[in-house]
């Protein structure tokens, strides 16, 4: 496990919660109780669909999902999330189940507004190989038939998408753009890319929808997860970008695929 794969961990919920568990049954007494009863109620209470919509559906409010009327899109830019390691000779990589939704949208954005595509992302796991971006580059373009014309392939964070994407975009006057990407990660991506000089309109994969269900499930447990990762990540870049702190620099492909 890696350090960041490790903060993680300890720092969102609902993955935080059994250690916080253990944490009580080793410390014991009456703080331990608290700790052991709390991890608990907070387990069963974010396996609650209901409560997991809700806290997805506070990310996705007021996106700026309507360009803006003086500065339209001149592109789309397709933001990676995850991918697969297959067992077997090799070690096959594949695009995890998150980017394929994202790139798909994004075909269907390139379909209606023909729009040149840039893809975003690195090497973001360990044991990765090929960067993510290139592999949606080839998938797109092999698969879907749709050109892409910028790949950023060194970024490791949606911070450094928005750096390193936004340095090759305005090389070619481009200031204005839609985003790709989930809609519970577009408040993040919006901020980052802003805070880099650009102007970014939503273009979510879906947008999602208040539950009335109450019946646990890990789906729910998931859809947590993601929304306590989004709203620390948004902190975290709120200061980021108050402090005007910049990523280290570091050079920047703009090779097409």
């Amino acid at each position: 496990m890696n350090l960041h794969a490790a903060l993680v961990a300890l720092i969102v919920p609902p993955s935080n919660l059994p250690l916080v568990a253990v944490l009580g049954l080793v410390l014991r007494r009456r703080i331990g109780a608290w700790l052991v009863w709390g991890a608990v109620a907070g387990l069963v209470l974010l396996s609650l669909p209901v409560v997991a919509q809700a806290l997805l559906v506070s990310l996705e409010l007021g996106l700026p999902l309507a360009p803006p009327a003086g500065e339209p899109p001149q592109a789309i830019v397709i933001l990676s999330a995850e991918v697969m390691h297959l067992r077997g000779p090799g070690h096959k990589e594949q695009i995890g189940p998150l980017t394929l939704d994202r790139m798909l949208a994004g075909v269907e954005l390139y379909h209606r507004t023909h729009l040149p595509i840039l893809v975003t992302g690195g090497r973001i796991g360990g044991r990765q190989v090929t960067p993510i971006a290139e592999q949606m580059a080839r998938v797109l373009q092999t698969d879907f038939g749709v050109p892409v014309r910028w790949v950023e392939p060194r970024s490791a964070t949606t911070w450094q998408n928005a750096a390193f994407s936004a340095a090759i975009l305005r090389r070619d006057g481009i200031g204005s753009v839609y985003l790709v990407t989930n809609a519970w990660h577009e408040q993040r991506a919006i901020l980052a890319f802003r805070h880099f000089g650009l102007v970014p309109t939503a273009a979510p994969v879906a947008m999602d929808a208040l539950t009335d269900q109450w019946l646990p499930s890990t789906g729910a447990w998931r859809n947590s997860y993601f929304a306590f990762h989004e709203w620390i990540g948004f902190v975290d870049y709120r200061l980021k970008a108050w402090l005007g702190r910049p990523v280290p620099p570091i050079a920047v492909s703009n090779k097409p695929a």
